[in-house]
């Protein structure tokens, strides 16, 4: 795909999403059972299939992806496949906090594991019936973010949001209020001007999808998403405030450190920085611009995003540019990355439509 919007994050979940709702298991003498109520399948190539995020625990690694897979390895370089998933729905997110781990997925799938990922059960679904009037239906959840071991959001299409206060025992939908808007909010435009309410509108989207969730240090809480949609929490996600923000495409993902400073990415290669949680933002300057899916967040303001074409940016800290590389695989594949982990040897790991692989952090190939 050399096309950076067909190849966005966003293009291969909802192609997804629209392959698989015609996919239902007839079995004789009963009703059809929906594909995200079933098993995943074990797949001796499932490191090779299409996998969308990862995370690092004292466990080891874990990567979520296509048909229900979850994948563990302890050096990011041999993984094997989960055997008890109790869904074949596309898993896009998977957060951990110590011996505890949430993954959500289409069809509103959220599952969660106890032990460091050696028992899971399924904690929410809402499968999407042929025929329904409602869009948010079935709507994927796109991030998992956990607070604490209790308290977690997932958000994901159509402004979905959900928060949990028992560890995922029970999620209850949220609704933000759109039409609140940050009074500080003034955008810093370093390319040209400033930006007009009318720029900054999201006209007719009245449920952007909400891509990524960070939380700084000190507890704000920032989403980011489609067509420039940018909301705040300083109350523990109690109250969403809707940022003014320079850039109507959409961001795909979202990182923070320390108490004020906040990077979002996405389509086109477009990076923006706020230094103050928010309430203005700069573009960083780039010569990419291939759309940015994912990334891991280093010490002192650096980064790692990765994304379409092989695209892999770096910056060592805060104060550094960014530079940036096409790496292939071991059989010369470009990939569509979705996300990044660091492994303790400084080198990635990374995930995306041809599986996870382990790069060497300064050269192009693995």
């Amino acid at each position: 795909m050399s096309n950076s919007h067909s190849s966005s994050k966003r293009y291969l979940i909802t192609l997804l999403f629209a392959m698989t709702l015609p996919l239902f298991a007839q079995t004789a003498g009963q009703a059809s059972v929906d594909p995200a109520e079933m098993p995943a399948e074990i797949k001796p190539l499932a490191s090779k299939t299409l996998l969308l995020d990862i995370t690092q625990t004292n466990s080891g690694y874990f990567a979520v992806g296509e048909r229900g897979h979850v994948l563990s390895s302890m050096d990011g370089k041999s993984w094997t496949q989960i055997n008890n998933i109790p869904t074949r729905s596309t898993l896009t997110s998977i957060a951990a906090i110590d011996q505890q781990l949430w993954v959500g997925g289409h069809d509103g799938i959220i599952i969660a594991s106890s032990d460091g990922g050696k028992t899971w059960v399924r904690q929410r679904i809402d499968i999407f019936v042929p025929g329904s009037d409602n869009p948010a239906q079935g709507a994927p959840i796109l991030d998992i973010l956990f607070v604490d071991a209790k308290h977690g959001f997932a958000i994901g299409a159509y402004s979905l949001m959900l928060e949990t206060m028992d560890g995922g025992t029970t999620w209850t939908p949220r609704k933000i209020n759109t039409a609140v808007v940050a009074t500080k909010a003034a955008p810093v435009a370093s390319e040209a001007g400033t930006f007009s309410d009318a720029d900054l509108a999201l006209g007719d989207e009245a449920d952007p999808h909400f891509n990524a969730i960070t939380r700084l240090s000190d507890g704000t809480l920032v989403i980011v998403g489609e067509r420039g949609t940018v909301y705040r929490s300083v109350d523990n996600g109690a109250n969403w405030n809707k940022l003014a923000f320079p850039y109507k495409g959409s961001m795909f993902g979202v990182m923070s450190w320390n108490d004020n400073n906040i990077l979002a990415y996405g389509l086109r290669g477009n990076i923006f920085e706020s230094t103050d949680r928010g309430d203005s933002w700069n573009k960083i300057q780039s010569t990419n611009n291939t759309t940015l899916m994912g990334g891991v967040d280093l010490l002192n303001g650096g980064a790692v995003l990765v994304g379409a074409n092989g695209i892999v940016m770096r910056r060592k800290d805060a104060a550094s540019a960014f530079t940036s590389s096409v790496v292939s695989t071991k059989s010369g594949e470009v990939p569509v990355f979705a996300a990044a982990a660091n492994s303790s040897d400084g080198q990635l790991v990374l995930v995306g439509d041809k599986g996870a692989e382990l790069f060497t952090a300064n050269t192009e190939t693995p």
